[in-house]
């Protein structure tokens, strides 16, 4: 898009120049005029013409710096708020980690526990299990 722009300018510039300029030659031409008086009518002319032509492309090259200018500057503003939400989303996902590292923690400790609690049961009625079998052996043996 910035390269139509930059065509359709010097398109339109070089257009009013060559309009002025042909505009000029044929005011002049059919002025009646000494050919030295129309020489330096149209060396007038042509010098106006350039010094309008200068004028344009200088406010031209401002014009494209300025833009230039401001898309850098907003470009820039992007990158830093960019920069910032990703640090706030990186923030975010750590808070998460953390969180999920917490409560797994929590779970497998509270796991332990219950198989630590769940085997000494186990373990107490094995030994329950085996002491009555052993007491009716031994009444059964007398």
């Amino acid at each position: 898009m910035a390269r139509e722009n930059e065509g359709l300018g010097k398109g339109l510039i070089l257009g009013f120049l060559a309009g002025g300029l042909v505009g000029a030659v044929m005011g002049l031409l059919y002025a009646p005029k000494s050919g030295k008086e129309m020489r330096n009518d149209i060396k007038e002319k042509a010098d106006d013409l350039m010094e309008e032509a200068h004028s344009m492309l200088s406010d031209a090259k401002t014009k494209a710096d300025k833009m230039m200018n401001e898309g850098k500057k907003k470009s820039e503003e992007m990158v830093a708020q960019t920069k910032l939400k990703v640090g706030e989303l990186l923030s975010e996902a750590e808070e998460i980690l953390e969180g999920a590292k917490k409560k797994t923690s929590e779970i497998i400790h509270n796991g332990k526990e219950t198989i630590t609690e769940r085997t000494d049961t186990l373990k107490t009625a094995v030994k329950a299990g085996v002491d009555a079998y052993k007491a009716e052996m031994d009444k059964k043996s007398k």
